[in-house]
């Protein structure tokens, strides 16, 4: 998946990104190649960017996916716990703090007995949805999910 950021939040993303990183409005549009007006009409709601400028500024911003995960994290345990998953914890870039706006987000959950692949992907396209960036979901229980305990061993 690439990154898809619902450009409705765009000010509320670009300007927690940037105020994130202890950056300046002018400093943002010099790395987005914008004007430093641009930048403020967008984060006070009054531009709409295209696709292409909301990723230039948050990229400029090094929007992280760390942040995306701490504003998202309720919905991301519903979305767990209605798909079966459980005990989701990160692991990779964003949990050692070296996170940036090309990382994705690593995720290493226990899934409940008689649940599979189909659950474990639809919380991962959640996932995907609630932050705009890739998810890798990684099952750390010795159970293999539903599917495999039925499939034919030729299908595998």
């Amino acid at each position: 998946m690439t990154r898809s950021f619902d450009r409705s939040r765009a000010s509320h993303l670009e300007r927690a990104a940037r105020l994130e990183r202890k950056m300046s409005q002018a400093d943002v549009a010099r790395a987005a190649g914008m004007s430093q007006p641009n930048v403020a009409a967008i984060e006070n709601g009054t531009r709409n960017p295209s696709d292409d400028a909301f990723e230039r500024l948050l990229r400029a911003a090094d929007y992280r996916p760390s942040l995306a995960l701490e504003e998202n994290a309720d919905a991301i345990v519903e979305a767990g716990r209605k798909q079966g998953i459980h005990d989701i914890r990160v692991f990779g870039s964003i949990a050692t703090g070296a996170d940036h706006f090309l990382s994705d987000i690593d995720l290493l959950t226990r899934v409940e007995g008689g649940r599979g692949y189909f659950d474990i992907a639809a919380f991962t396209h959640t996932v995907e949805e609630l932050t705009g960036f890739p998810v890798d979901v990684v099952v750390d229980d010795n159970r293999r999910p539903a599917f495999l305990d039925w499939a034919p061993m030729a299908a595998l």
